[in-house]
């Protein structure tokens, strides 16, 4: 086998959590670790290799894609063994150059190009989500699984009821819902507490859905959604709730979201940002921005909180929820594996091999980038208020976030 197709053999069993096999375009098989492997890795075609040798993971992530290369076995393994690789360790200056390429055409600074962003990804229908989401909320963000929890329906019930509690949210008080998505948390926070809500949603097809079914539940009286970029401010309400938001600012639109999120706060209220985050500084993975999260850019928790403090917000609380998104993410990959069929049918057009291929990748990666011990991808969950809080207006502790009772909003 010629050295440099033996050195990527090498750099992907480097560091491997799991044996596996790798098969090349000749007939060729060469086993890495030791015991049966999880999966095996076939390389299809002599293009398949040179992608792989010109431009790394993402060069064999590429022609998976194009069915240039097949997994058989466990893709969970698979993908594990990709992060754990040095394969997707190095610096490759043609990926670099990629990345860079992809935020000049993709920026989020127009708001006009952050509203194509956001819908390429989220205006896939809501019958696409409901095959795979929870039931009937369709949260599409981190949930909490609290001991004992059985579903995903439950973990994520297990989320709203949290950010309830940590905001405070009571009956009467009217919030903001950036990037509200189907509505699940304006519909349970309603359910629960009674809290009015406005949703904001630069995708038009979610907006569409949620108008329409907030309509058909008769809550027209109690909540709302605007068609607007999450940086229109339209008042202040006496909460903020903003849920894997942050994520789609954009790489150099971070400073401009933060303080859309204190301009919607009146003076002493809360707000939750709950989003994905880097422990330091690092480019965001190519994959998810080329081919998942156009515009997309992970910021860091220090850059976030830098940014909150020159908005004149106090971080009140920090919680780190990174376990918790691996177990979300594999019920995700599961339905959607299980769904598959019913998907397609939707559309076979737009819901393809290629399609399939893509997102297996991305929840199943994910969920393995979430669960790897040596990651720097968390989830964060940063209560904060406009001005400090007193002992009066927040607990002393945080015992009110773990009663049994969650239809209090922690009060």
């Amino acid at each position: 086998m010629p050295l440099s197709i033996q050195a990527v053999v090498d750099a992907l069993g480097a560091h491997a959590p799991h044996p596996f096999a790798v098969t090349l375009p000749d007939g060729a098989r060469h086993a890495c670790g030791h015991g049966a492997p999880a999966f095996t890795l076939h390389l299809r075609t002599e293009a398949a290799v040179l992608a792989t040798l010109a431009r790394g993971h993402i060069g064999l992530l590429e022609a998976y894609f194009d069915r240039e290369v097949d997994v058989d076995g466990s893709f969970h393994a698979a993908m594990a063994v990709g992060l754990a690789s040095d394969l997707s360790r190095g610096t490759n200056p043609l990926l670099g150059a990629e990345n860079r390429l992809h935020e000049l055409r993709h920026s989020n600074r127009d708001p006009a190009q952050a509203k194509a962003n956001a819908r390429f990804h989220y205006g896939l229908g809501e019958a696409f989500y409901r095959l795979w989401l929870d039931d009937p909320l369709k949260m599409y963000t981190c949930a909490y699984w609290r001991e004992g929890t059985a579903t995903l329906e439950e973990a994520q019930r297990n989320k709203i009821d949290h950010v309830i509690r940590k905001i405070r949210l009571g009956p009467g008080e009217r919030y903001v819902d950036i990037g509200c998505g189907f509505g699940g948390f304006m519909f349970r926070a309603w359910e629960t507490v009674g809290a009015l809500g406005t949703g904001v949603n630069t995708t038009t097809e979610q907006v569409d859905w949620l108008r329409a079914e907030i309509a058909r539940r008769g809550l027209a009286d109690r909540l709302a959604v605007r068609e607007a970029d999450f940086r229109d401010v339209d008042g202040q309400y006496d909460k903020v709730v903003s849920i894997g938001v942050l994520e789609h600012a954009g790489r150099d639109q971070l400073a401009e979201v933060i303080r859309a999120h204190a301009d919607f706060l009146k003076p002493g209220g809360l707000g939750m940002l709950h989003f994905i985050g880097h422990v330091g500084r690092y480019d965001t993975e190519l994959f998810i921005r080329k081919h998942v999260f156009p515009g997309g850019w992970i910021p860091s928790l220090a850059d976030v909180i830098v940014e909150m403090e020159r908005c004149g917000l106090e971080v009140v609380d920090i919680e780190n929820l990174r376990r918790h998104y691996a177990p979300t993410l594999d019920a995700w990959a599961e339905r959607f594996e299980r769904h598959w069929p019913q998907i397609q049918a939707l559309d076979p057009q737009r819901f393809d091999e290629r399609f399939r291929r893509i997102w297996r990748t991305y929840l199943v990666g994910c969920a393995e980038m979430f669960r790897a011990p040596t990651g720097y991808t968390h989830l964060w969950q940063i209560v904060f208020s406009k001005g400090n809080v007193t002992r009066d207006s927040y607990p002393m502790s945080r015992a009110h976030l773990y009663r049994d009772d969650a239809g209090d909003g922690g009060r």
